[in-house]
């Protein structure tokens, strides 16, 4: 069993990571020794803060221990391939977490490795990231069948794409307000919207008008793109600031995965304000870490 994506995971499976994640997080005592003698590679080709600690730390809680591999520092970086590293690694450790460019090389690490795999981020999916918002939506009161959320910004990341399908399958009502040159895939659309309603505006105030939950993410990460004058300006107007805030309900609550470039998709004063949750999204990693964790090693 691996976890690779939201699209491949059940709406039961799901309740079950947080669930458990809410336990863990409660009750860390009853866990301290839930895997111990177990160890954890993790796989790193894209630089990492939250996703590299939380794992870190989260393993040594449960009383497993944890591997760091920068991609650089292996043979992957000479040349090896991804089924070949794969296949060693599952001779060494008793779980892998790998954060890679192209969901093909994770899916392809994970056949080969014969041992449960992790993703940590690809360009398709972040599905961990998008447990622990779904964890911290819950703890606000605002995971339930028919609460409406809102993304605001790029709908065609793999930020985004996993949070439509999550809150989708949880029963949400899903509104990506996006530039129409940055609409979700039709494939991952199709999808969602077995599950819910979903649909996709181009204007923000109209997405964020009566939400209960607004998101956002980073626009352009610095240095993945030629122009970034350029693509930033196709998000005029999309910035989550206060004025954007006033068309959600009056105890909405506003989320960022982290990093965030401030005063760029979101202002200091959203994200550092009171209806902000996006602290609480930034530990509920850790927990949401645990369970997962916990979920693949117990049927391994």
């Amino acid at each position: 069993m691996n976890f690779l994506s939201i699209r491949e995971t059940s709406p039961a499976a799901l309740e079950e990571i947080l669930l458990r994640a809410a336990e863990a997080k409660k009750n860390r005592a009853r866990y301290a020794h839930a895997l111990d003698g177990r160890s954890l590679v993790m796989l790193f080709e894209r630089s990492s803060t939250r996703t590299r600690v939380s794992f870190d730390v989260a393993m040594n809680q449960l009383g497993g221990h944890s591997i760091d591999l920068d991609f650089s520092q292996t043979q992957m970086a000479r040349g090896e391939s991804v089924g070949d590293t794969g296949r060693v690694l599952g001779r060494y450790a008793d779980i892998v977490l790998a954060r890679l460019f192209r969901q093909e090389d994770l899916v392809e690490l994970a056949a080969a490795a014969h041992v449960p795999v992790i993703n940590g981020l690809t360009d398709e999916e972040h599905p961990c990231q998008a447990m622990a918002d779904l964890l911290t939506m819950r703890e606000r009161g605002k995971l339930a069948s028919g609460k409406h959320f809102c993304l605001i910004g790029d709908a065609s990341r793999n930020m985004a794409t996993s949070l439509m399908l999550a809150a989708a399958k949880m029963g949400m009502d899903v509104t990506m307000a996006c530039p129409r040159s940055r609409q979700p895939s039709e494939r991952a659309l199709k999808e969602a919207r077995t599950f819910s309603s979903v649909k996709v505006v181009h204007a923000p105030a109209e997405g964020a008008q009566g939400a209960d939950v607004l998101y956002t993410d980073v626009w352009v990460e610095p240095g993945r793109v030629q122009d970034e004058a350029a693509a930033l300006a196709e998000f005029d107007g999309f910035q989550l600031n206060a004025k954007l805030l006033s068309h959600a309900k009056k105890d909405a609550i506003v989320m960022h995965p982290l990093p965030a470039r401030r005063g760029v998709e979101i202002t200091s004063d959203v994200l550092d304000g009171p209806q902000s949750a996006v602290w609480d999204q930034a530990e509920n990693r850790l927990h949401v870490q645990k369970a997962i964790l916990l979920k693949l090693l117990e049927k391994a």
